[in-house]
């Protein structure tokens, strides 16, 4: 089966597994295009282990978001779910160990840390499609999906939050509880500063900039302010 084959049938796979909104085949095939245009500005990329990796990345998101207990990780299950796939379809064992720890490694969380330049260019990848406009976007597709307020009441007790709210790898236990406001003050704020390659901090910090402009005019909006 050659890689292009192996690709097509990947994607089928994601696209039936994948059916939340902020974590459809739409972000994977973005942050695809992303790991693809980072992957210009370093050296020795192997594609064979970034394109698989990069596809394969959100396999398991359905199973986290429907979990309420906090426990299950994406990353971690999903490695484990791309295993098996991988091995259905002839991938060689070291190639399928290289894309596995691209996958357990591509969220801050799992306290496993990209060591690759392809998992470290996925890592980034992933990162910059959660701020700037597409962000922005997605951010509000799952306060929608789980029904979450549009409210920056919670934001000054971002602490309290933390402790009711999450466990100790710093998940979510109901999703419905958060806000758009909580992410950017929890999370958006300091992806610039965690990414790994030169070219996606530049992008990472423009993005950043207008994430913030746009959380600052609709908090003023909520309050009225004009």
């Amino acid at each position: 089966m050659d890689t292009d084959t192996k690709h097509k049938k990947i994607i089928e796979i994601v696209k039936d597994k994948l059916t939340c909104s902020a974590h459809n085949l739409d972000h994977v095939f973005r942050v695809y295009k992303l790991c693809l245009s980072l992957s210009k500005y370093e050296k020795n990329v192997d594609l064979e282990i970034l394109i698989p990796a990069a596809l394969l990345h959100d396999i398991a998101r359905v199973e986290e978001s429907e979990d309420k207990t906090g426990k299950i990780d994406h990353a971690v299950l999903g490695s484990k779910i791309a295993e098996g796939i991988l091995r259905k379809l002839k991938y060689e064992d070291d190639k399928i160990e290289k894309i596995m720890h691209c996958i357990v490694s591509h969220r801050f969380r799992t306290g496993n840390f990209p060591n690759t330049i392809e998992a470290k260019i996925l890592f980034d990848s992933d990162k910059l499609d959660v701020i700037g406009a597409s962000g922005i976007a997605r951010t509000f597709m799952l306060a929608g999906q789980f029904g979450q307020r549009l409210t920056v009441n919670e934001s000054p007790n971002i602490n309290g939050y933390l402790n009711t709210n999450t466990v100790e790898n710093g998940r979510i236990k109901d999703v419905s509880k958060h806000t758009p406001f909580i992410e950017y003050e929890i999370k958006f704020k300091r992806i610039p500063d965690k990414l790994y390659t030169k070219k996606a901090k530049e992008i990472g910090i423009k993005r950043l900039e207008f994430m913030g402009e746009y959380f600052e005019r609709l908090k003023s909006e909520i309050e009225g302010i004009e």
